[in-house]
């Protein structure tokens, strides 16, 4: 059944993706990380994966520019110019290019990286903060053509970066949003059409937004040492999980 053009979703689908978009906002502000992975979970149970990314990035486009507006004055401006530039030359590589690697080796590479950074932050402040973002963003952008949720790489380096949780989320989410916008245009590049699911992603980038500002609200009564732990224990959980599917995929275990 399609529900306001959009293929295969029947309204009471609808209206669950939409609530997910709501939740995974409001998770990914108060914990710093995964939000993004987690709506990417719950569309994959309802999407055929041709439009899950796309439809997904633009979603995420929609949500992180949200929470770019909401928490403007605690992005950490440094980062963005460096950023985009290494996004860009994400953006056409991946357009171009297939990954070689096992998704095995893939996840095994990005739950190790993800780890080491989450418990010795030391290592995401090696050299200048401009040539980290900007090599951040061309890693990013080109896992996020085809793997579409890379907050969780992300998340790590810009915890190491932040003064305190607002400029973590508020960076993140801009970062996330240029992220976005460059796999559009790759995905213009590789010829993706998904407008037909142009309703269901408003709706959802409303509902994201909704979430942005509550979770915005949420922050201010969360402690800083509080935040901190929950975004490690999020982080090494999610890093966990890509490490132990690795090892399944590998058929070492």
């Amino acid at each position: 059944m399609d529900f306001l053009t959009a293929p295969d979703i029947s309204p009471l689908l609808f209206a669950g993706l939409v609530a997910a978009s709501f939740i995974t906002a409001f998770v990914g502000v108060v914990t710093g990380a995964a939000g993004g992975l987690l709506l990417l979970g719950v569309m994959s149970m309802a999407m055929s994966p041709a439009v899950l990314i796309p439809v997904h990035t633009v979603v995420m486009l929609g949500t992180g520019f949200s929470r770019a507006v909401i928490m403007r004055r605690h992005i950490m401006r440094g980062t963005i110019l460096p950023f985009a530039i290494g996004a860009g030359v994400g953006a056409i590589a991946g357009a171009k290019t297939f990954i070689a690697l096992p998704i095995s080796w893939l996840q095994l590479i990005l739950g190790a990286f993800i780890l080491l950074v989450t418990w010795a932050p030391q290592l995401g402040r090696i050299g200048a903060e401009r040539g980290r973002f900007a090599v951040l963003g061309f890693f990013a952008t080109f896992l996020g053509v085809f793997v579409s949720a890379t907050g969780t790489l992300i998340a790590p380096l810009v915890a190491s970066a932040a003064k305190d949780r607002f400029a973590h989320a508020a960076t993140l989410g801009t970062l996330m949003m240029i992220t976005h916008i460059a796999k559009l245009a790759a995905f213009g590049v590789i010829g993706f059409a998904v407008w037909s699911f142009a309703p269901l992603m408003a709706a959802m980038i409303v509902a994201g937004a909704a979430g942005n500002w509550i979770g915005d609200s949420m922050l201010l009564r969360m402690p800083e040492r509080r935040f901190r732990i929950v975004l490690q224990l999020i982080l090494t959980a999610l890093a966990l999980r890509l490490l132990w599917g690795a090892l399944m995929q590998s058929g070492w275990l």
